[in-house]
């Protein structure tokens, strides 16, 4: 446990005469949970992190001391050892509003050591914690409303005054449905599509925005929109679903402003000095798109002094208090601006835009013309053969803006509510001004921190692994969803699943997926049953009720582990633990005595090359092999969870692992490293998941490259065969056969769609067939990451860069040069600093370049298979190329 000084005492403790703080020791700020900028936090015990940047040869903590300055003064704590990611919050709770101010500094192992100067501070703050902090009242429009049609977002007012000076102020905000705030005429901040999505019936997001900046002497107005969102909006597909978690929207809002004095103005959404108005948005919804009529508008609406006597009063509405939570991540953003690099004008004066990229957000146009004239914004990802925009693929999703001209000379507009998925943009009603400077694409996403980078010497595996980022950027929209394009975007389970690995090395998405996941739990059924999204809606006969689904419903299971391996969070592995044993029980009295899974519905080895477009679950390999497979899986990662956590169960659940994989290998084993099943996914699946015994495994590895031998160098795999593939294949000796799958050009293929100008990963291998048509299967998205998790592989194999201990405590260093490329590297932010790799060959010498984070115990693994220990920093090898592979 740490041990706790006060500031006296640490400085008897630590006399700082006796050394002078060593220069080359250079820390960061500490890091608070997952949370990139740890304002309104709603953990009253935070763990915290750091990272020493940079430190002399063959040094190693040896302990730490944390410093907190509060209002209550300064506490110092120190804790012994090498420890320094996610450490147990050592002081008092944080109250609610509380500030505070952290950092860090830290010795060498020995008794003599000399400290590190102290760290930058990191500035902390807590939400409100308690629903008794709240007194604001929930409130929402007072007029009357079709409950079955699309509704008039609303407008929101108050006025306050602050008469002394302004020492600080804080917003806290929440809904049922989407706000955006302003203060005195300015948004307060730059988050859209607030509070996002969650399993509403059980969480509901609160955020905090400091607005001290914005509050005036005198007479001030706080105004918010309100519109449906997720919570009243229509999701889903056949035709999609409206007032699922209610058919009102309802905001609350409680501002804090601290004078100078000490006296503290609380101004919260109430009935009484409250009013309401229809807002310009006609109709906004996040499938449709927004209809916007300037003309409507309210000019200054949102100013002290506007006349708001014709408004209406609001109504009181319900929000269980009980129910907020702060977010766990960060939130969604615009991140970046696209001009358009391709304008084609049609006869008709239709003008068709391409970005040149497969992006999720929306367009801001400046605006001039005749009051009252409509600019008609239509979205598709792809056109068709004609040029036209193929909308078809969008299914219910229409994905139309429209904006009618209020009369301004000029006018900035973009949607508020409302998100699409596209390249390519139809604009009518423009008339005859530029586009270049008045049309940008603003991209949408969750602003997660870029933590992961590849690069090698083929530029088309650059640009796939470049469309494996945009897919990730466009499907973390506050969840991880399918896709952003048609009627569905929802947060699929199996997807993730599979994808998690991949995505927590190019972003810190730990925040964002550990939120969701409390929703996975909080939404499961109560036999175990996960849904095969989450969160769970309607989704016709096919999907509702949610049956068990092998690995979608595994990512209860997979998921927390995946991001325990990447982030050694093994508070998360706590918080999941429940939900993820819930889901093998279930599965575990499924299988029975047998342990086989073979009586349920089963969606297996989901749109393989061979499915028919309309029936995407008819592929090639069992689905009842695919499901035990993945029983097993699960029940020994349950296991180990387990075993991290120390639980009762451990050794129960163990047994069970291991009575799964004898059901396994009892019912789909026909010999010596054969399967039943005889197709690639069946074999991966089988070598990954260490089904197989280690005297069948070389067997194994032969039967499956010779299945892909047979298909041309081409694959046979769909959604859960293909992130084992090529790992199954390097597994087992065969990596300069999985380095060619990978770079096999024709269909199926990851390379197929780069040729065919894809700039995301596509749902299917054939989302376009050679032609240039759409595949006629109803189900086809062209941004769809479940087959870019490849890139994991790609990371680890190519580029060589690999952890081997949760946390990348431990990391290879290993350089792909069996990939026959002339050169790779790849980089990741571990929790403990950056760690890269970047090697090239030439015909002579390798020359090999990697950095090791402090903390870490790095080791490079030389082509003969040796290893040697690598201590923090940087190194430098070269060594004769060997006689092997090909060039690209």
């Amino acid at each position: 446990m740490p041990k706790s000084q006060d500031a006296a005492t640490d400085r008897a403790h630590f006399p700082t005469n006796r050394t002078q703080p060593l220069a080359e020791l250079v820390l960061r700020a500490p890091t608070v949970e997952h949370q990139r900028a740890p304002f309104g936090i709603g953990e009253p015990t935070p763990r915290l992190s750091w990272v020493i940047e940079t430190a002399p040869p063959q040094w190693r903590q040896g302990r730490a001391e944390l410093e907190l300055q509060t209002t209550d003064g300064t506490k110092t704590y120190t804790i012994e050892g090498e420890q320094s990611v996610l450490i147990e919050w050592p002081f008092a709770p944080l109250r609610s509003r509380e500030r505070a101010r952290i950092r860090v500094r830290v010795w060498d192992i020995g008794p003599n050591s000399a400290a590190s100067r102290w760290s930058p501070a990191t500035e902390i703050e807590a939400g409100l914690l308690t629903p008794d902090d709240w007194s604001a009242e929930a409130i929402g429009a007072s007029w009357q409303e079709d409950h079955e049609s699309m509704r008039r977002p609303a407008l929101l007012r108050s006025n306050f005054r602050a008469d002394s000076i302004v020492a600080s102020a804080r917003l806290y905000i929440t809904a049922h449905g989407l706000y955006e705030a302003e203060l005195n005429g300015e948004p307060v901040s730059s988050d859209t599509l607030a509070p996002g999505w969650t399993s509403y019936h059980n969480r509901l997001r609160y955020f905090t925005y400091d607005v001290t900046g914005h509050i005036r002497s005198g007479e001030n107005t706080l105004g918010l929109w309100l519109a449906d969102g997720w919570f009243r909006g229509r999701l889903g597909f056949h035709g999609g679903h409206i007032n699922l978690y209610g058919d009102e929207t309802a905001v609350m809002a409680q501002l804090e402003v601290t004078f100078t004095d000490g006296t503290i103005l609380r101004h919260g959404t109430d009935t009484k000095t409250w009013q309401c108005a229809p807002s310009p948005i006609i109709s906004s919804g996040l499938l449709e798109g927004e209809h916007h009529d300037a003309q409507l508008g309210f000019h200054g609406w949102s100013l002290p002094g506007f006349d708001a006597t014709a408004w209406s009063s609001v109504d009181p509405r319900k929000i269980d208090l009980s129910q907020l939570v702060a977010p766990d991540g960060p939130p969604v953003r615009c991140t970046e601006e696209l001009q358009p690099l391709e304008i084609t004008h049609k006869p008709d004066g239709r003008i068709i835009l391409d970005f040149g990229q497969n992006v999720v957000g929306r367009i801001r146009i400046i605006a001039r013309g005749q009051t009252g004239q409509e600019i008609t914004l239509r979205h598709a990802e792809v056109l068709d053969r004609e040029g036209e925009l193929c909308t078809r693929p969008l299914r219910g999703a229409y994905s139309v803006d429209r904006y009618v001209i209020g009369g301004e000379a000029e006018e900035i507009w973009e949607p508020r509510f409302t998100i699409h998925g596209f390249r390519y943009v139809e604009i009518s009603g423009w008339g005859q001004r530029p586009v270049t400077g008045n049309v940008a694409a603003r991209i949408i996403h969750t602003d997660m921190l870029r933590t992961g980078w590849f690069e090698c010497s083929d530029p088309l595996l650059n640009r796939l692994h470049e469309n494996v980022v945009w897919s990730m950027r466009g499907n973390f929209v506050d969840l991880p969803t399918d896709c952003p394009n048609r009627d569905e975007r929802l947060g699929w389970t199996g997807d993730i699943q599979v994808f998690a690995p991949t995505a927590s090395f190019l972003y810190d998405c730990a925040g964002l997926l550990s939120s969701w996941l409390k929703d996975v739990a909080a939404e499961q059924h109560q036999d175990g049953t996960v849904p095969w999204f989450v969160p769970e809606i309607p989704g016709g006969e096919q999907w509702t009720p949610a049956r068990p689904g092998a690995g979608w419903g595994d990512a209860a299971v997979l998921v927390p582990w995946s991001l325990y391996q990447n982030f050694a969070d093994s508070g998360l592995v706590q918080q999941q633990y429940t939900s993820a044993r819930a889901w093998t029980d279930l599965v575990h009295r499924l299988a029975g005595p047998s342990h086989v899974w073979d009586q349920s519905y089963q969606l297996g080895d989901w749109l393989d090359p061979s499915a028919p477009p309309d029936d995407p679950a008819r592929g090639l390999t069992d689905p009842n092999l695919v499901a035990t497979a993945y029983y097993a899986r699960s029940a020994a990662t349950v296991a180990d969870m387990a075993r991290l956590l120390n639980t009762p169960e451990t050794q129960k659940l163990a047994e069970r692992a291991e009575a799964a994989r004898a059901g396994f290998r009892r019912r789909y084993l026909t010999g010596h490293g054969t399967l039943s099943s005889d197709s690639q996914a069946a074999y991966a699946i089988a070598i990954a998941f260490e089904l197989f015994d280690a005297k069948e495994m070389e067997a194994a590895g032969k039967r499956l490259a010779e299945l892909v031998h047979e298909a041309d160098v081409h694959l046979t795999t769909g959604f859960l065969g293909t992130p084992v593939l090529l790992d199954a294949l390097t597994q087992t000796g065969h990596v300069e056969l999985a380095m060619q799958l990978l770079q096999q050009r024709t269909v199926p293929s990851w390379i197929y769609p780069v040729t065919m100008g894809a700039t995301t990963i596509w749902e299917r291998w054939d989302s376009m067939l050679p032609n240039g048509d759409v595949n006629p299967g109803d189900m086809t998205s062209f941004n769809h990451f479940s087959f870019g998790s490849v890139a994991d592989w790609m990371h680890r194999t190519i580029a060589g860069l690999r952890p081997i201990a949760p946390g990348w405590q431990q990391i290879i260093y290993r350089p792909g040069l069996e990939s026959g490329l002339r050169h790779a590297s790849a980089s990741h932010e571990t929790p403990y600093g950056l760690a890269s790799i970047n090697w090239r060959r030439s015909l002579k010498n390798v020359d090999v370049n990697v950095r090791v984070p402090v903390g870490v115990a790095g080791f490079l693994e030389r082509p003969d298979g040796t290893r040697e220990p690598l201590t923090a920093g940087r190194h430098t090898f070269n060594w004769p190329t060997p006689v092997a592979g090909h060039s690209s």
